[in-house]
């Protein structure tokens, strides 16, 4: 029996308990070091790859949820700001591609901001609710990660929406397997997404693939990173694949299928392109 139990079957006495015993002590128990500020740690030396980089935006890019995450924009903007729902709409894929703060900052410059925060704050709410509960790849996607992770690409994700419900919506479709890394909107934003995996990845070769302007232009200021484009044509809204080649995309088409077979030309090196590309054809 232990000490200081009362044995209830026989209602006897509790057992006294013995003393407490300290326990010793042997010098300071956090030692004046530890109390000292820690030089920063240096940063892990960048990774060089096989082949390169790949970098996919995950709203209208990876995913086929602009449409959805559309209507909840133009009805938060409504119940806030009173604009037309139509018209909001289009005022939120017009500038999509910066995170929705932004967007509200610049559509509504008049607006103050306890309006603009609880605004934003709606839609990130709704956001998910709504839109990333319906939310489902585009056709071609899982095929096409599985094929570029078979050629020796190395994948990532850059995204404005916030990083662990990125994680849990590439998990929940069977995506997140193909990447190494998911940057979301608590490391900051596309531009310097790009400027992180610059650092981590050296001087590999690197693509952005996105839907917007704003991809297109965060690619074209950063450091070697070629942009990629998957146009979008929605209810009043047509992005073409020639909006994107003016904004700076090497390529861009409203499917991503042909992905593969356009990283492995633009990454050949230049000469080789182009004696490929002046190679005559063989008589038959």
């Amino acid at each position: 029996m232990a000490p200081g139990a009362i044995d209830r079957s026989t209602g006897s006495e509790p057992v006294p308990a013995e003393p407490l015993r300290a326990l010793p002590v042997v010098g300071p128990s956090v030692p004046s070091s530890e109390l000292a500020p820690r030089p920063p740690r240096a940063p892990p030396r960048p990774v060089e790859v096989a082949r390169g980089v790949v970098l996919f935006d995950l709203d209208g890019t990876l995913l086929d949820d602009l449409p959805l995450i559309a209507d909840v924009a133009a009805d938060v903007m409504q119940k806030a700001f009173g604009t037309d729902p139509e018209e909001a709409r289009i005022h939120y894929l017009a500038t999509t591609g910066m995170p929705f703060e932004a967007q509200l900052a610049q559509l509504y410059p008049q607006a103050s901001a306890p309006v603009l925060t609880t605004a934003a704050r709606t839609f990130h709410q709704r956001k998910v609710t709504e839109a990333y509960a319906r939310a489902k790849p585009f056709p071609e996607v899982p095929k096409l990660l599985k094929t570029l992770a078979a050629a020796g690409w190395n994948l990532a994700v850059t995204t404005g929406s916030e990083t662990e419900m990125a994680e849990l919506l590439l998990e929940r479709e069977g995506l997140r397997y193909w990447f190494d890394d998911v940057l979301g909107s608590a490391e900051g934003t596309k531009r310097e997404h790009l400027a992180e995996y610059r650092r981590r990845y050296g001087t590999s070769r690197m693509f952005l693939v996105g839907d917007s302007r704003f991809d297109m232009e965060a690619a074209h200021e950063a450091e070697a990173v070629t942009a990629l484009g998957r146009a979008s044509s929605l209810r009043g809204w047509t992005l073409t694949p020639e909006d994107l080649t003016r904004w700076g995309a090497a390529w861009a088409a409203f499917s991503l299928g042909e992905l593969p077979g356009v990283l492995d030309r633009l990454s050949r090196p230049a000469a080789r392109r182009r004696s490929t590309a002046r190679r005559p054809a063989r008589s038959r």
